[in-house]
């Protein structure tokens, strides 16, 4: 098995860093007093900061497994000035094309809902819709351009955005 390139490690962490913490960071800052306001009771109140954890946990889960995979696997990381060399069919990415923004989607809910930001949950839903757009039009059309037939395949097998419920298993089982 492969080892964790560590410049590599941290150059992934680079990007998620930057929009899930420092962005949602001055985002609080900058509109620190403008909270979304959450019905009356401790239900209600405990819902949204509960709800806001779990879909953060879970966004780091694919975070933290997408960026492995494309570290151990890909023989590359998430950033443009090191992209992967090979196709990565492993792992989650036999259920999604896309977990990493999943990921980041998720992480950006969460702390919408855990700070009650209406700001920050502005933020998640415009980066959802930009992502809408950006996928296929730059993303799947680079990917294509550099992996050619197999990712045609694999994009004809693997949703973009909601997960298969059993994973794909290319048939050169090399994946």
């Amino acid at each position: 098995m492969r080892m964790i390139n560590r410049r590599r490690l941290l150059s992934s962490l680079m990007a998620p860093l930057v929009v899930l913490v420092v962005v949602p960071a001055l985002i609080v800052w900058l509109t620190h007093s403008q909270r979304v306001r959450l019905p009356e009771g401790p239900w209600a109140t405990a819902v949204a900061p509960i709800l806001g954890a779990g879909l953060i946990v879970l966004g780091l889960v694919l975070l933290v497994a997408t960026i492995r995979l494309f570290n151990l696997h890909g023989d590359g990381t998430i950033m443009p000035w090191d992209p992967t060399r090979e196709l990565v069919v492993k792992g989650i990415y036999r259920h999604v094309r896309n977990p990493m923004h999943s990921g980041v989607f998720l992480v950006l809910f969460g702390e919408g809902l855990l700070l009650r930001s209406a700001a920050i949950l502005l933020f998640a839903a415009a980066a959802v819709l930009l992502h809408l757009f950006y996928i296929p039009l730059s993303e799947e059309r680079g990917l294509e351009v550099r992996f050619g037939e197999a990712y045609r395949v694999y994009r004809q097998n693997v949703p973009r955005w909601i997960p298969r419920l059993t994973p794909w298993i290319p048939e050169n089982r090399g994946g």
